[in-house]
Formats: structure tokens, sequence, C-alpha cells
């Protein structure tokens, strides 16, 4: 059975998603966060109110599968981030609700920063992981 480029596309990134590391799936889940908001942003501002509100809910559900996962015992700042997490949420719904730009560009600002520490994190952590393999195996 041949599939169309859509369809390829689509196994193509469930496949990426599947084999991801676990810092790979939390940088991709912020860049699909981000870009949600972005987009729901953009929509706002031309007054496209379905496409705002599509982009808006997949944002939350994306916060909501962030906090789901948040082992709030195993790090001290896991409560601070809770907190971003339930903010931003409730001012997605308020953006969402009251059709306000300036509430979603508030939650942009917001969870940008931490999309690039996420980033930098993972980065770092991939850096180290070939120095400690390779340092496990010199004998």
């Amino acid at each position: 059975m041949m599939m169309n480029p859509a369809q390829k596309r689509a196994q193509l990134e469930r496949e990426a998603i599947l084999s991801a590391s676990p810092a790979r799936l939390l940088t991709m889940l912020y860049d699909r966060l981000l870009l949600d908001l972005g987009r729901a942003e953009a929509a706002q501002q031309n007054a496209q109110w379905s496409v705002a509100s599509e982009n808006l809910i997949h944002a939350q559900a994306i916060v909501a599968e962030l906090s789901s996962t948040l082992k709030l015992d195993v790090w001290d700042g896991a409560a601070d981030l809770m907190a971003i997490y339930t903010y931003a949420t409730t001012a997605m719904l308020n953006a969402n609700t009251s059709r306000d730009a300036a509430r979603t560009r508030e939650c942009i600002d917001l969870l940008e920063p931490l999309r690039q520490s996420w980033h930098e994190a993972a980065q770092a952590q991939s850096a180290a992981a070939p120095m400690a393999a390779g340092a496990l195996s010199v004998g």
C-alpha cells in the first residue's frame, strides 16, 4: 500500500517520537507548545477565533501533559515549575474565552525562556553522554 506524502510525514513523526530520548521528548513538547501559542496569537490578531481556540486548546493539553509528568518529590524547583504551568493554563483559558491576544503573548513570554533552558539542558546532556561513555570504555 502506497502512502501519500501526508501519511508518510505522519509516520516519520510518530517514529521520531517513539525513538526520542526523554530529554528530546521534552524539547519537542516545548517546541510544539510555543508553535501552538504563536499560531494562536496570529489567529487572534486576524480574528480567526476557531483557529486560535484550536491552538490554545492544544497548548493547554501540552501543559497538562507536562504537569502530569512533573515529579514534585524529585526536584526542589518542581513546585515552582508547577506554579508556572498552573498560571499558564489559566492564562491560556482566559486568552481563549476573552479572545485576548495580549494574554496569549504573555504565555509566550513566560514559556519561551523555559523552552530555551530545556533545549540547553538537553544539549548539555547529550554532549556529556559521549564523554561519559568514552570514559567508561577506557581501560
